[in-house]
């Protein structure tokens, strides 16, 4: 029996701190775990908001090899017209028709194709298409493949376990981003798809989701809009592995991977 193919999903890159703990972490990952493919979501690398050419190049240096994005993916204006140039950089599929970029793609890894599909929930969100009837054409459209990993950005929990359960035996994986606040309930679906609700972030550990707490508040407080700004200290870097029977894409296990960056 072949070795497992092993996924590393590392979670929202949050800012310049968020950069510099995935390039100093992350090299060590890869190193101690070996993974067959690492995937990135870096919708807020640049500044906290949204991303930009030089924040992806930074993150692929660092060994991302997939980014992922969500609902900040087009808040850098200069980035919008240059994001159909970045090679696998997927924003969420269920965009309306017309948005720049694409939402799924198919890489090589480790004598693999995988598919990597994002998706991005409706509750609580910016307006989209419907995720699940996006993901059920990706998945009838999609060149041929036996390992495939969504990421469902979104808010509720509810509409992020739902779409693991609609995926379930379909997908090898449906890990969930955007809160930046990880859960603890990963775990192998009955059908074979590894599921987490929330893989956290990598970024500021003494934060509100990576802002600094005073602006947060202030904000919570007296309803007054605030520009927030991405906080200082040491940084709490959030992911998961996930190993997946190469004969038939179903997930075996999937445990999270967190470590401290100062």
């Amino acid at each position: 029996m072949p070795d497992p193919f092993k996924l590393l999903f590392v979670a929202d890159i949050v800012g310049k701190p968020g950069r510099e703990a995935l390039t100093a972490i992350l090299p060590d990952l890869k190193r101690e775990f070996r993974p067959s493919l690492v995937i990135v979501n870096g919708e807020n690398s640049a500044g906290g908001f949204g991303l930009t050419a030089a924040t992806i190049e930074e993150m692929k240096s660092a060994g991302a090899e997939v980014i992922t994005t969500g609902n900040h993916v087009f808040d850098q204006r200069d980035f919008v017209p240059v994001l159909p140039e970045q090679e696998r950089v997927i924003r969420p599929a269920n965009y309306p028709p017309g948005a720049p970029g694409v939402g799924h793609c198919v890489v090589d890894a480790d004598g693999e194709k995988v598919l990597v599909l994002n998706l991005m929930g409706r509750l609580f969100m910016t307006d989209t298409d419907d995720p699940f009837r996006a993901a059920d054409a990706i998945l009838a459209g999609a060149p041929e493949h036996k390992i495939s990993v969504c990421d469902m950005h979104g808010e509720a929990t509810s509409e992020k376990v739902a779409m693991g359960w609609y995926l379930d035996g379909r997908v090898s994986a449906v890990v969930g981003t955007h809160t930046h606040v990880a859960t603890a309930d990963n775990r192998v679906l009955p059908g074979g798809t590894a599921y987490v609700s929330d893989v956290g972030m990598v970024g500021p550990r003494d934060s509100v989701i990576g802002m600094e707490v005073k602006g947060v508040l202030r904000r919570f407080l007296t309803g007054v809009p605030q520009r927030w700004k991405v906080a200082e200290g040491p940084v709490t870097f959030n992911s998961v592995l996930i190993t997946i029977d190469r004969l038939t894409g179903r997930a075996l296990t999937i445990q999270r991977i967190d470590r401290q960056h100062n």
